[in-house]
């Protein structure tokens, strides 16, 4: 796959409009491919020894261990996603990196991102608003968590997942493929699997979506946006800020 088409450039080409310097810089970070099996951490709490590294295919789940034994899952990352990035910078993992199907992601080093960015600060900006939109999502499930009914809740994260990955080419208004269990899909909104089960079957009832075998598709969007009170304004998909 050329660098210019793989799913971080897409991605970045949405904030800036990428040069082929830059390009290049890019596509240096993608030169340790590595490949991961589902279920077995890349990265792990408490980790000294740390690593970045850029998700080319497959998901992982970010998440957090609980006293007991116990977990959260804070997100999921999609292809186009830098993984483990502000372990790089703490002195030890903050959270854990699990993937949720076999992977393909590159190795990044901080060598890398600090010699990259120093001979391209546009580049620097641009990965500053991937992190930035990162946080701004985080924002989103708080709300969700705090002030949407489990329906809202739902909708307005199945909507999200499917903007990221119509951002790298993924997904569409129609769905997207998705290999999230019930289980897991829970996990991260906040509810039980029981409960998920029920506001699946709801939204499905309702003609507004459906979440079948390894698929979500959308089949009243705009009333699926609706119920969500879903602005697309907080993931910033509105093209290129610097050209």
């Amino acid at each position: 796959m050329q660098v210019q088409d793989t799913p971080l450039v897409r991605k970045l080409g949405a904030f800036v409009a990428l040069s082929d310097p830059e390009l290049e810089i890019l596509g240096r970070m993608h030169g340790r491919p590595r490949s991961f099996p589902a279920g077995v951490d890349m990265v792990h709490e408490g980790q000294v020894k740390r690593s970045a590294y850029v998700l080319a295919s497959g998901w992982v789940c970010s998440y957090k261990t609980v006293a007991g034994g116990g977990r959260q899952i804070v997100d999921f990352q999609v292809p186009g996603d830098f993984l483990g990035l502000r372990s790089l910078l703490f002195r030890t993992a903050d959270h854990n990196i699990e993937p949720v199907t076999r992977v393909e992601a590159s190795e990044v080093l901080i060598s890398e991102l600090i010699d990259g960015f120093t001979r391209a600060p546009r580049l620097a900006t641009a990965v500053l608003w991937a992190a930035s939109r990162d946080e701004a999502m985080v924002v989103e499930h708080l709300v969700s968590i705090g002030r949407r009914n489990a329906q809202e809740r739902t909708a307005h994260f199945l909507l999200e997942l499917g903007a990221r990955l119509t951002l790298v080419g993924l997904g569409t208004q129609e769905g997207y493929a998705c290999p999230l269990s019930q289980y897991l899909l829970a996990d991260a909104l906040g509810l039980s699997a029981v409960h998920i089960n029920r506001v699946l079957r709801e939204l499905r009832e309702a003609g507004l979506m459906s979440f079948q075998k390894g698929r979500v598709e959308f089949h009243d969007f705009a009333g699926l946006v609706a119920l969500a009170d879903f602005d697309l304004a907080y993931l910033d998909h509105d093209g290129p800020l610097l050209k």
